[in-house]
């Protein structure tokens, strides 16, 4: 989505959020205490999955279940959802688990749900909004829901009525049903029971102050948001969109589980961050007293460079492209003249769009002189994708540019339905003196990508072996409006198995670098997986065209299965150059990007989308007659222009 469609959604959210009555203080211990609309919201299940309310939309009836850990009585009553569940999911029919419980972490829930084998998603509040809004009391509560509506026809206990509920509602009759529960033991919501004291909150010491951290950089005059926030009265007008995209995670716009990694860019909030905004918007956003901290942005515009690095050392303008207002543009390769005649070390890069409305992406690299061979390595010289921000070197590390030759920028533009010219600058910040290691790049990826049409959850599977020790800097996930959710795990050769970063939901309009607050060290003959799901079904807002089986391509309506990873090597050093590694890691890409199980080995099956054609040679190519390939083996059946082709960085 370019940014003047993601302005004009964000005035729809809010036109619609500003008819949501926000939940006031609900009665105790009584079935009344329901609200008459179910707001939305977006949980992460127990699986690392992220699941949104209204996503669901088009379902016949949503069924949620409150239970808790260690619970006799959550047990049973998840036995009998479980059994709702394989009635009513081939109809349609979502169902869920919700655990509000306090103190329930996803890691003990997610070992509970596996030892009672329970299918059905548990969704984890922690924060304890959803289950405040819905005014839940006790374990066991079911409530129906009827997604037309979004209001709850049933609320009750695990009995015969909430067979009745749905079955209403699949016959299009809907009928309301309150049912006190008295099994099961209450749930504390220390919150709700205070919450006449959310008026209380401050907006000039509690929430300005969270604003102005988390999301002043982008909502600011010439910013990437689409108002900005310099007042009390901006921030009061948007309250309800701001409650509402809060409560289902779009903002702010960083996506990486909070319980997986820790990365020095998170912008995102914490838990009593999350609950101040939204409490103090359900209290009807007060102004309170004291001055209003952001009245000194007023006078602000976003800077043209990022504050931190200030003014670039060097700044190449690239060439100018008139935009049209429809239609597909195709890639545009600009091949400008190397500021740099000596070979050159960066330390920052940072990209300042002409047009952030148009202009989607920009990947780049260093052109060498064929007249004049590079004495350090080339690459990237910079990238630029939708909420990016500068990519920083660090520890000692810096991007090699050689002396010479040219640069090229793959510029990928998306039209706004107004035409519009695009200046795109590049600002290099360089170190003085070589650094101690190199920063490397590298992307897990697969060319044999294929998300069949209408497929809800489609997974791709790929990965790299690293010959030698290494330090991961930075993780970068990609993919276009199909992605739904990435994971990238490592897997050492002894086989223990840990998670590295996990996006629950993956959102494409907000893509960025993530890096590590302490560089991950991978030991040698360790597996980066990367792992990507699909949403290509009609369901998805985004799908260009769920009719269509979907394979590698460049265009946004087309796909990829792309993440980049920035490293350097444990043994190699400005003055000790080791491109025998690079070429061992880039070795490994083939074999990983088939080898969906893992196992080291390509099985027929493994040959999948544009390679099923590959099947009929696979018995030649089975040399050894093991009904598997090996590295060797198969690197003799692939087509090498083929891999070339996606040896090339690319987003």
């Amino acid at each position: 989505m370019n940014r003047a469609l993601f302005a004009a959604a964000a005035l729809s959210v809010l036109a619609a959020a500003a008819f949501v009555v926000a939940p006031a203080g609900l009665a105790a211990d009584t079935p009344n205490a329901t609200p008459q609309h179910v707001d939305d919201f977006q949980l992460t299940d127990h699986t690392r999955f992220a699941e949104h309310l209204y996503y669901y939309g088009y379902s016949p009836a949503i069924v949620l279940m409150t239970r808790e850990n260690g619970s006799a009585f959550s047990k049973d009553a998840s036995q009998a959802l479980e059994k709702l569940n394989a009635a009513y999911a081939p109809k349609g029919v979502v169902v869920w688990a919700l655990d509000s419980k306090l103190g329930d972490s996803r890691d003990a829930v997610a070992a509970e749900a596996q030892a009672q084998d329970l299918k059905v998603p548990v969704l984890i509040d922690e924060q304890q909004l959803v289950g405040e809004g819905l005014g839940v009391q006790r374990e066991g509560e079911v409530f129906v829901i009827n997604p037309k509506t979004w209001s709850v026809v049933y609320r009750g206990p695990m009995d015969a009525r909430v067979d009745q509920a749905v079955d209403g509602l699949l016959a299009g009759q809907p009928h309301l049903v309150r049912a006190a529960l008295t099994g099961g033991q209450p749930i504390a919501f220390p919150a709700k029971a205070h919450s006449a004291d959310f008026a209380k909150i401050s907006y000039a010491k509690d929430v300005a102050p969270i604003l102005q951290e988390k999301c002043v950089s982008c909502h600011i005059n010439g910013g990437i948001g689409p108002f900005a926030m310099n007042s009390y009265e901006i921030v009061h007008g948007f309250a309800p969109m701001i409650r509402e995209t809060v409560r289902t995670e779009r903002m702010p716009p960083y996506f990486a589980d909070p319980h997986i990694g820790s990365f020095k860019n998170d912008q995102g909030l914490t838990a009593n961050e999350r609950k101040t905004l939204v409490h103090w918007i359900e209290a009807g956003a007060p102004r309170g007293d004291g001055p209003d901290p952001l009245l000194a942005n007023a006078g602000k515009r976003a800077p043209d460079w990022p504050v931190e690095l200030g003014k670039p050392d060097v700044v190449v303008d690239l060439p100018a492209f008139k935009v049209p207002a429809t239609g597909l543009v195709e890639y545009q390769n600009d091949v400008v003249p190397n500021p740099f005649k000596q070979d050159t070390w960066l330390k920052a890069i940072a990209m300042r769009p002409g047009d952030r409305r148009v202009l989607h992406h920009v990947v780049s690299n260093h052109v060498p002189d064929p007249n004049q061979p590079p004495a350090i390595p080339g690459g990237s010289v910079g990238s630029y994708t939708p909420g990016a921000q500068p990519q920083i070197m660090a520890d000692n590390t810096g991007a090699p540019v050689p002396g010479g030759g040219k640069l090229h920028f793959q510029m990928h533009y998306t039209t706004m339905g107004k035409e519009t010219t695009d200046v795109t600058q590049v600002g290099f910040y360089t170190l003085k003196t070589p650094p101690e290691y190199i920063k490397r790049s590298a992307v897990i990826s697969t060319f044999s990508l294929y998300i069949p049409a209408g497929e809800q959850r489609h997974t791709e599977v790929a990965y790299m072996t690293f010959p030698a020790d290494a330090y991961l800097y930075t993780l970068y996930p990609h993919a276009h409006y199909r992605g739904s959710h990435v994971e990238l795990k490592e897997i050492t050769p002894d086989g223990k198995t840990t998670m590295l970063i996990s996006l629950p939901k993956y959102d494409f309009n907000w893509q960025r670098d993530y890096d590590p607050v302490t560089p991950i060290h991978i030991k040698a003959g360790t597996k980066l997986v990367a792992t990507w799901v699909y949403d290509n079904s009609v369901h998805n807002p985004a799908n260009p065209d769920p009719k269509r089986n979907v394979t590698w391509g460049e265009q946004t309506p087309d796909e990829m299965m792309y993440f980049r990873i920035n490293y350097r090597w444990a043994d190699e050093t400005t003055s000790h150059i080791r491109n025998d590694l690079q070429a061992k890691l880039f070795a490994s890409q083939m074999m990983g990007s088939l080898d969906s199980n893992l196992d080291g080995f390509i099985e027929k099956s493994e040959l999948k989308g544009p390679l099923t054609y590959l099947q009929a040679k696979f018995d030649q190519a089975d040399v050894n007659h093991t009904g598997k390939l090996t590295a060797e083996e198969l690197s003799k059946l692939m087509p090498s222009r083929r891999m070339r082709k996606q040896e090339t960085p690319d987003v």
